[in-house]
């Protein structure tokens, strides 16, 4: 079945299916990227925010979940360097980055044997990055969750970067949440499809109940683009889902901090007694208390076809079996 739907990027990452689970935040973690690997696709754990030495327990802990291959992703915005030495030292096969130069790293990374991914917003910084030498590009459309880094929709952007670029491999990103959408990655020229907000829904996901409850309910234009849950990560737009905080902060003009509506309120507290406030760039996490419904509910637009919670292994399978069925040429 999944014959249909390879591409020459599964060769090269060592995967049956060309799915990739987004590097989805704090909800990454060792047993999703495990299940997703597993399942045929490309895990990805995220890493920026766990420093060097969480990252390698991360790392070995997916290594003792599976033995097929993994990815990490790096935001570039923030200082990385010893985590990425972390990351290349343990071997991790493929290496992710996001919002920065990825010039710098490209060399180190592809010369300790990773493959080197970067996520794009535009057709010039698909150029750019193809001219370091970044070996697979991730052309993220306005669509998708989380944060985003340009106004192009998947549309749009996937085919433009695979005309820039070719033969430098494409996988696309923003939108996509089952095998129609897949199949029609495929036939915009990408190689791939980078799943975010689908996986967010996934059983072994990092991502509370409450969380998974709104998601579930959710539909696209309950999704919105802005900068309120910028505690953080300053001036990085993201879509998330319209909830109390987006509404009052909207409604006071969307001031900057600190001026916004309920600046310095407490709407969660974590399973350490940490507290955490209204306009933190955190999604609600297992064992937190609170307002959970209050904080950053990252969300694409694929959300509208979000419909249930289900392990992350099953999920690749339906979505490959619907994008064999529904790819142009399928008999």
């Amino acid at each position: 079945m999944t014959e249909g739907i390879r591409t020459p990027l599964c060769e090269r990452l060592g995967i049956d299916v060309p799915i990739v689970q987004a590097p989805i935040g704090s909800a990454a973690c060792p047993e999703l990227a495990a299940a997703v690997a597993d399942a045929g696709g490309l895990g990805m754990l995220a890493v920026t925010w766990r420093g060097a030495e969480q990252a390698r327990d991360d790392i070995r802990r997916v290594r003792r979940l599976t033995s097929r291959p993994f990815g990490a992703n790096l935001v570039l915005d923030f200082p990385v360097a010893d985590t990425l030495d972390t990351c290349l030292t343990e071997g991790v096969p493929v290496i992710s980055t996001f919002w920065g130069d990825p010039g710098p790293v490209s060399g180190p990374i592809r010369a300790s044997g990773a493959v080197h991914m970067h996520t794009v917003g535009s057709v010039a910084e698909a150029v750019h990055a193809a001219g370091c030498g970044v070996d697979v590009v991730v052309a993220q459309g306005w669509e998708a969750g989380g944060h985003i880094r340009g106004t192009t929709t998947t549309l749009v952007l996937v085919p433009a970067v695979v005309d820039a670029i070719g033969p430098v491999p494409v996988l696309a990103a923003g939108g996509i949440s089952d095998g129609r959408g897949l199949a029609a990655a495929l036939a915009l020229g990408a190689q791939g499809a980078w799943l975010g907000t689908r996986f967010l829904a996934s059983a072994e996901a990092r991502s509370h109940e409450v969380y998974r409850r709104h998601l579930v309910e959710a539909g696209a234009e309950d999704t919105v683009h802005t900068h309120c849950f910028d505690d953080g990560w300053p001036g990085a737009p993201h879509r998330a889902l319209r909830n109390a905080t987006v509404s009052r902060w909207e409604q006071a003009g969307s001031p900057a901090g600190p001026d916004r509506p309920g600046e310095g309120d407490v709407v969660a507290v974590d399973s350490t007694g940490r507290a955490h406030h209204r306009y933190e760039d955190l999604m609600p996490l297992p064992g937190m208390t609170g307002e959970l419904a209050d904080m950053a509910l990252y969300a694409g637009q694929a959300v509208e076809l979000v419909r249930d919670v289900e392990p992350a292994g099953e999920l690749i399978r339906r979505i490959v079996a619907q994008a064999t069925v529904v790819r142009p040429g399928a008999a």
